[in-house]
């Protein structure tokens, strides 16, 4: 589990390059799960490898806690935010350092790379309804760009990035990989960018769809559900179960309803091949993932938590409201700092 989180300047709300500072001065155990990004603005906190959610709960809300207090103690502001909500004044300022653009990577054990490539293809179904889930970057600029996740916009512009592709073998996945590296898109020891991809380092599957999660209650949520969409992935492949075949610019379009609309109004349902509304997909999303929640034992807590996520809305929702009401960015980068160490 990887959350990548902006620092940013409390009065002004702008970007503050102090990641640095910021991981010298927390505990040596913590400092162990961070990382440094590309963008000094911000810092990255991994979580060990978790088998429950209570534990994955106790860690998340721990590193947040103390990296914002070494933020605090940097003269920085640790906030879950997708997306830098004001860029630095000036036309001189790199790209870079405006626009802090922070994800949720959720890495679930896949036992070997044949199946995991499998998996990889079973989730494109349910994966744009896990971004609007954790639509957390609304404002951008100081304004609502009326997408739920602009983030999700912005870093279309990185090469590679994208639904993964399907693939008929681990061998396949791996000369699209290599090919992309002939091409100069990946250079060096850079991966690709699908929202789905099949670790070079563990048996893994990380899933990379989403924004970081305003609370670390809906990174859990995000988790388990995620969890057991791959477990449920990984029984279909046994059973000779086929990934849902669906076309290419389908995915891509439900991808950009899910990014504009979060769980605001109507999603496209890839499955059916149409528009429902968001609450619907939810509640299928459940009835799919529910024998392996129950496996898991975390059927309970996902429960409450999406009962939680509809009556308060996601992170954008809830940026939305307090701009709305106030019309200050402040009292939302208030709110957003609140919720990344109380959520």
């Amino acid at each position: 589990m990887e959350e990548e989180l902006l620092l940013l300047d409390p009065q002004t709300g702008e970007n503050m390059p102090v990641a640095d500072r910021v991981r010298a001065g927390l505990p040596h155990p913590v400092r162990e799960h961070s990382r440094a990004e590309s963008r000094r603005s911000m810092i990255e906190m991994v979580s060990p490898v978790c088998t429950r959610l209570p534990e994955l709960s106790y860690h998340l809300h721990r590193h947040r806690r103390i990296a914002a207090l070494a933020a605090r103690d940097s003269g920085a502001r640790l906030t879950a935010i997708g997306a830098t909500p004001l860029r630095a004044p000036g036309p001189h300022v790199p790209t870079g350092q405006r626009d802090g653009l922070c994800g949720l990577h959720v890495h679930v054990g896949v036992p070997d790379r044949e199946l995991a490539v499998q998996v990889c293809a079973h989730l494109r179904v349910w994966l744009p309804l896990l971004q609007a889930m954790s639509a957390n970057s609304p404002i951008f600029d100081g304004v609502d760009t009326g997408h739920a996740s602009w983030r999700s916009v912005q870093i279309q512009r990185w090469p590679s990035l994208g639904p993964t592709p399907v693939f008929g073998s681990a061998a396949e996945y791996d000369e699209a990989v290599h090919a992309l590296r002939d091409s100069g898109v990946l250079v060096g020891d850079a991966k690709v960018h699908w929202y789905a991809r099949v670790s070079e380092r563990c048996p893994t599957v990380e899933i990379r769809v989403g924004d970081v999660c305003a609370t670390a209650r809906d990174t859990v949520l995000i988790t388990a559900l995620l969890r057991a969409l791959v477990a449920t992935a990984i029984d279909d492949v046994r059973d000779g179960i086929p990934a849902p075949d669906v076309p290419e610019c389908t995915v891509t379009a439900a991808h950009w309803r899910a990014a504009r609309d979060g769980l605001d109004a109507e999603l496209f349902d890839l499955r059916v091949g149409h528009s429902r509304p968001a609450g619907h997909l939810v509640g299928d999303l459940l009835a799919t993932a529910s024998p392996a929640l129950i496996r898991h034992g975390d059927l309970p807590s996902v429960i409450a938590a999406l009962s939680l996520l509809r009556r308060v809305g996601t992170g954008a929702a809830r940026q939305r409201r307090v701009l709305q009401a106030t019309g200050d960015l402040r009292h939302v980068l208030n709110m957003v700092a609140r919720l990344t160490v109380m959520g």
